[in-house]
């Protein structure tokens, strides 16, 4: 199901044994646009500690309630590695969470599967064990993972297709089946007032950090023609054919 970051905010996360705290952000890979972890403040619990935990460990969401269920207890949340979410999150830092829950880093072994953890059969033990040995080794020698976004931080950054500027970041849509990113939601209001766009992750070029843009493949005329998005209502499967279509006959008809 398609949803914003932003509703995905401030739902809870419910261990087996009591609530942990509330979604605060989601930290992407811009090289793949899947989300990597998600960022819970434990609050009033351990302080406002936050504690990133992946996506791959989150049960059905509850709509109703606005929380996910997590096998995981409290004390297991409680005892793992303290990571500074304010700064950039390094490889060896999730290597260090991988470590201390026993999963398979999404990186290593292809155990991770978009948004499930598979798990696998018992005559590939050793092997896993090896490879999952051999992706920590080469983890420790990357100093930081610079593919490694907050969606937070990227909120608010200007976007510019290939002829000048369209408008910011607003917000971001996500699929909940896989967890990848299906688009920028994108306010056009200093260029197109009144209109706000999708933007797929693929027609963006680059991610420029230092001077917060987002950089564009297509001009402002795709932009333009592509289909009209209401953001108060729900995606339509009509809507989404003609979405992904219309961005896919742009990608190979213009040279990038």
């Amino acid at each position: 199901m398609l949803r914003t970051a932003s509703a995905i905010n401030g739902y809870a996360i419910a261990a087996s044994d009591g609530q942990l705290g509330a979604v605060t952000d989601f930290l992407f890979d811009d090289s793949t646009w899947l989300i990597r972890w998600l960022v819970v403040d434990t609050e009033s619990w351990l302080s406002g500690r936050k504690v990133l935990l992946p996506p791959s460990v989150l049960g059905p969401v509850d709509s109703t309630e606005k929380q996910f269920s997590v096998s995981l207890t409290m004390q297991q949340v409680k005892d793992s590695p303290d990571i500074d979410t304010e700064r950039p999150v390094s490889r060896q830092m999730e290597t260090h969470i991988f470590d201390y829950y026993g999963w398979s880093p999404y990186w290593g072994t292809g155990f991770y599967m978009g948004g499930a953890m598979v798990a696998p059969p018992d005559l590939e033990f050793r092997a896993r064990e090896e490879a999952r040995e051999e992706a920590i080794a080469e983890s420790r020698r990357v100093e930081q993972d610079p593919h490694l976004r907050s969606i937070k931080a990227v909120t608010g950054y200007h976007v510019h297709a290939s002829d000048g500027e369209i408008g910011h970041v607003e917000n971001f849509l996500l699929d909940d089946a896989d967890w990848s990113i299906h688009s920028l939601i994108v306010d056009t209001k200093n260029w197109w007032p009144g209109k706000k766009v999708l933007i797929p992750p693929n027609s963006a070029r680059k991610i420029d950090w230092l001077d917060r843009l987002v950089n564009l493949k297509i001009n402002r005329q795709h932009v333009k023609d592509s289909p009209a998005y209401d953001h108060s209502a729900p995606a339509e499967p009509a809507f989404e054919a003609n979405f992904r279509s219309y961005f896919s006959n742009i990608q190979h008809s213009e040279p990038y």
